[in-house]
C-alpha cells in the first residue's frame, strides 16, 4: 500500500508543482484526509463498495468545492480505482515531498521540564544553521525522561536523556 501511496503523492506532487499550485493543493489535501480522519460516516460511505463509484464521486465533488483540478482529478482516480483507502499514507509521502521541496526540516524537541522558548530556539537555530534548512520546531514535555532531553531531527533521534543513561547503564551491569 505504501508503494501505491508513493506513486499517487508524487505524481500529484510533479502535476502541482508544474501548475504552480503546490502549497494550495498541500492545504485541500490535507483539510480532505483530515475530514476523512475525523468522520467515521464519511469513511465508511467512501470505503463501503455498496455504494457505486459514480455516487462516491458526486458525493466527493460536494465534499470539495473549489479544489484544486490536480487534487479533484485524482480523488477522482482514487474513487474510480478503489484506493480512496490509501489517502492517509498519500497525504503522508506528499507532505515529505512538500516539506523537502520547500526546505524545511521538522524538529520534535522533548524534555523533562517545559524548555524556555529561547533555549528551544537556540536548538532550532543551530540545526537550521548546520543542516542548511528552515526548522519547524515543536517542543513536548515528558517527565519519565527525568532529565535532559531527545531531539527528532526528520526521522532521527538523539536521546540525550538520563532515562536512556540508565537504562543503558542498567544493561551493562546485566550484561557484565
Amino acid at each position: 500500500m505504501d508503494d501505491i501511496a508513493h506513486v499517487y503523492a508524487r505524481s500529484l506532487f510533479e502535476v502541482a508543482r508544474d501548475q504552480g499550485t503546490l502549497d494550495a493543493v498541500a492545504e485541500q489535501l490535507g483539510q480532505v484526509d483530515d475530514a476523512f480522519a475525523e468522520s467515521n460516516d464519511l469513511r465508511l460511505f467512501f470505503y463501503s463498495p455498496y455504494f457505486s463509484s459514480g455516487e462516491k464521486r458526486d458525493a466527493l465533488s460536494r465534499l470539495v468545492v473549489d479544489g484544486e483540478p490536480a487534487l479533484t482529478n485524482l480523488l477522482d482516480l482514487l474513487v474510480e480505482n478503489h484506493r480512496l483507502p490509501v489517502l492517509p499514507r498519500l497525504r503522508r509521502a506528499f507532505d515529505d515531498l512538500w516539506r523537502e521541496e520547500r526546505k524545511l526540516l521538522a524538529v520534535t524537541i522533548t524534555s523533562a521540564v517545559p524548555l524556555d522558548e529561547q533555549a528551544a530556539q537556540r536548538i532550532g537555530d543551530e540545526i537550521g544553521r548546520r543542516t542548511g534548512r528552515q526548522v519547524e520546531l515543536t517542543s513536548s514535555v515528558d517527565p519519565e525522561l527525568i532529565g535532559g532531553l531527545t531531539l527528532r531531527v526528520g526521522n532521527q533521534i538523539l536521546d540525550a536523556s538520563i532515562r536512556n543513561r540508565l537504562e543503558s547503564l542498567r544493561r551493562q551491569v546485566a550484561a557484565g
